[in-house]
């Protein structure tokens, strides 16, 4: 068995108990930035037939972004379009669009159609927010240790973005962590690192 299926075993155990019991499920990974939450999401599209959704792709619009909406915990995430676009179509369970938003060129990207499947898995920072994670029949947290992280976004990001990850992301995902709890609602918790 390779490391990374290894280390993810709750996470797998807990996919194939709800697709045995209930014959579909909804899974989010959240977690720090850099913790590996979409090779997480990669790993599980390997081996399960699944829809993947990414929270990257519902960051707020130019004009969404009030120092208002950043001074809610989360809400630098447009959580409303994703429970208009994906979650609710996802419950009525017909085909669907969604438009990722690319935070490079402000800009919506081609629509995106989904075909429903049996699992939906939801990746990315603030996938736990308390508006979304009650749709969830499987919520996973990936801890990361400071050093670590660090070191993964110098090394995918270079030292110029790892400088605003470090001064303004992750304070914000931390502030974010500290008043949803969204850990402490996760039922699978796994440390990662290196």
């Amino acid at each position: 068995m390779q490391a990374a299926y290894a280390l993810f075993l709750p996470v797998f155990a807990g996919i194939d108990r709800l697709l045995a019991r209930q014959g579909q499920a909804m899974v989010a990974i959240e977690g720090g930035s850099a913790s590996g939450k979409t090779s997480l999401a990669a790993l599980l599209a390997r081996v399960y037939d699944c829809n993947v959704f990414h929270m990257d792709d519902f960051f707020l619009q130019a004009h969404q972004r009030t120092p208002e909406r950043y001074q809610e915990p989360g809400g630098n995430v447009d959580y409303e379009r994703f429970e208009q676009e994906v979650q609710k179509p996802l419950r009525e369970g017909g085909a669907f669009s969604y438009r990722p938003f690319d935070c490079q060129t402000m800009a919506f990207r081609d629509w995106v159609p989904v075909t429903p499947r049996a699992l939906n898995i939801v990746e990315g920072a603030y996938s736990l927010h308390p508006r979304l994670a009650k749709v969830y029949d499987l919520r996973v947290f990936l801890q990361i240790d400071k050093i670590s992280q660090a070191a993964r976004i110098l090394k995918r990001n270079g030292p110029a973005l790892q400088q605003r990850f470090l001064g303004e992301w992750i304070p914000l995902e931390e502030a974010y962590f500290a008043v949803t709890g969204a850990k402490a609602r996760a039922q699978v918790v796994v440390e990662v690192g290196g």
